[in-house]
Order: structure tokens, then sequence, then C-alpha cells
């Protein structure tokens, strides 16, 4: 056992032998090497990564420069920066399984947006964004200027207008991290989340144009272009938490370079590992094991391939202390 590493490293070294256990122990020394050896890594956020805190190990890996890109949906970009202005406002809910349609329509007549057993306050979250981001939008737009969703969140971040609502140690903001950072972010399908809702309306009312903030083809040439630039030597590898399209979108840029873009030099994704919990046999992607990524053009057939299928919001953290050497 290695005497370098914190109590935490140890324990998992000395613990987690076997089964979805030993597959995360292999999974985060698969990581590590990929780091050592000169790669780089792509990290994707599905679910509710953000409001489950996963900054709190996720920002000391940005710091740290463990990661070199992320994917993630508009829930994640957001949700982060949601937890670091209003965090003593959110309510949790142990007995969530317990909740009546009564009870959960209580919630929502006290402007509480549940996730499982955390509610999320509107007025303190969501409205308070949403008035700082809606000046940072439109000043782009008299300008003549156009972003990316997370450029914009980078910009009300950096200016320091929040920090008078700091309601955690910003240490533990990873959106904070990545804009310090300057840190190249993916966020396909940004429309759905609460202020890509917000903006839709805005459009819809006239207010602004949807030019303004940039959306998901451009999102897919920004990463082609960032991989063509990065995929040299040891390459790139691909760290999934969870399914969906944090983790579709950004994956294809491999094949759609090779195959689309007419690159037959283009290199494969080389490491991959997903944390999931999907079935394989309901004929899900998120749940399809990473071999089958090889018939896509994804992968290759060498390249290091890793599932846990455990809970994400346990799993990362103790993959990222591994990392760490925590």
């Amino acid at each position: 056992m290695s005497t370098t590493r914190g109590p935490i490293s140890q324990f998992m070294e000395r613990n987690y032998l076997h089964f979805n256990a030993a597959a995360m122990m292999d999974a985060a020394k698969g990581y590590e090497t990929h780091l050592d050896e000169g790669g780089k890594m792509m990290i994707t956020l599905a679910g509710a990564m953000s409001t489950a805190e996963l900054g709190i190990s996720l920002a000391e890996m940005i710091r740290q420069d463990k990661v070199s890109i992320i994917s993630c949906t508009g829930a994640n970009l957001e949700e982060d920066i949601m937890n670091l202005v209003a965090h003593s406002h959110y309510k949790r809910v142990p007995n969530y399984r317990d909740l009546s349609p009564q009870d959960e329509w209580d919630l929502l007549e006290n402007h509480y947006n549940r996730v499982t057993d955390t509610c999320i306050p509107e007025e303190e979250a969501f409205r308070r964004l949403q008035k700082h981001i809606n000046k940072i939008w439109k000043d782009a737009e008299e300008a003549g200027e156009r972003y990316f969703p997370h450029e914009f969140m980078y910009k009300m971040l950096l200016s320091g207008d929040l920090e008078q609502y700091y309601e955690i140690d910003p240490k533990n903001s990873w959106m904070l991290a990545a804009a310090e950072k300057n840190l190249p972010i993916v966020v396909p399908g940004w429309e759905d989340s609460t202020m890509g809702n917000i903006f839709a309306s805005y459009v819809m009312k006239g207010e602004v144009k949807a030019t303004t903030v940039k959306g998901g083809i451009e999102y897919m040439g920004y990463l082609a272009d960032w991989y063509i630039k990065n995929s040299s030597g040891k390459g790139i590898g691909f760290f999934q938490i969870g399914g969906g399209i944090a983790g579709d979108f950004p994956i294809c840029v491999v094949p759609m370079l090779y195959q689309d873009m007419e690159m037959p030099n283009i290199p494969f994704w080389s490491y991959f590992c997903q944390i999931s919990d999907s079935t394989t046999s309901y004929g899900s992607y998120s749940g399809a094991v990473p071999n089958e990524k090889i018939t896509w053009g994804k992968l290759d057939i060498d390249t290091p391939k890793f599932i846990v299928e455990s809970d994400a919001t346990i799993v990362a953290p103790l993959i990222f202390a591994w990392i760490l050497k925590m």
C-alpha cells in the first residue's frame, strides 16, 4: 500500500477489492495512469450532480488540472452556482419517499422545487441568478456580441456581482473554479434548464434575440476544434458520470470527425469510464457496455474501458479522492 496517499485512498486500497468496488478502483487507477502518461480528460456530468454538491471534490480536480474539459447539462451548469448563492435556503426532505401529492403541492406553493431529497428555493436561487444573467444577456446583445451559455455564466461569476450572496466556501464551487481557469465547457441542450427556459421566455417576449446565446451546433464545432488541437500524444480520456445528452453529445465528436469530416487519422478516445446504474437490456445508450462504442467508431479495441454500475454520488467523489491522493 502506498504511503504517499491520504487516509481515504488508503482505506479504498485496503477495502475495495471486489465487484463494483474493484471496478471503481480499476477505473480510478486507469484515470491516474492516463494523466501520468500525459493524457487529458473530459468529465461529463448528467443527473443532478451539482445539487449533490459534487463541487466539493470536482472544484479541486479542476484547480489541480486533473480535468481538461467538461460536458454537462444546463441544470448542472446553473445548479452549482445556485448552491453557491442560496445554500442556506435549500430544504432537505429525508422522507421524500413518503410525500403525498398534497405534500408535493405544498412544496410548490412555498416555492420549493424538489430534486429527490433536496428542494431548491425558487426566489433565492433561480430568481437571484435571473436578475444578473438577464443584464449580461442584454448587454451582450446591445454590443452585438454572442457567447456560449457557459461563457455567460463565467462572466457573471468573474464580475464579482454574486459575491454578496455567497453562502458556502467558494472553493467548493466547481463552476467558480472552472471560470477562474477559463476551462472549456460544452453544454448540449442548454435550453432544457431553468436559465434556458427563462432565456426562451425573453426571446418569445421579444426582449432578446435567440442568436445572442450560441447553440448546440456551434458547441459541436467548438468541441471538434478543441479535440483536434488536444488529441495528440496520449490523447483524451472520457469520464462519464451518468448518461444522457451530457455524455452522448461529446463522445460523438470522434466519429463525426472521422466519418463526416473525413479525417481518418483522428485519434479515438484513449480512456473510457462510465458510472451508471442504467440497464443494458432496456436498449438504453446510457446502459450500453463500453464495447458497443467500438462499433460506432468512438473507442478503439485497446482503449482502457471501465464501467462502475453504482451510485455516482458515492463513486465519483471517491474516484476524485483517489486522483487527488486524499
